[in-house]
């Protein structure tokens, strides 16, 4: 079972890479200063301008299909009970 773990959270690792190597490096730079910048409140701690400016960096790493091969990694993999 630990093993079985670690491999779905490597899997999703590189999945991550991935995704994020479809940003340019400062794009990926610029995300991850407005990300530590918004201190996990981007409507009290980011203008609207950079509020704008993450969401369409996030976007240009494709979400949706993170979200898809991410669950295709993991589903069906037994949680504790």
């Amino acid at each position: 079972m630990f093993w079985i773990r670690v491999l779905a959270i490597a899997q999703v690792a590189l999945l991550a890479r991935r995704h994020l190597q479809l940003l340019e490096s400062d794009e990926r730079k610029r995300l991850a200063g407005l990300v530590a910048k918004s201190k996990g409140r981007p409507r009290k701690n980011l203008s609207a301008n950079e509020r704008e400016e993450m969401l369409r960096l996030v976007k240009k790493a494709e979400p949706g299909r993170f979200g898809r091969g991410a669950f295709s990694h993991v589903r069906g993999f037994p949680g504790k009970k």
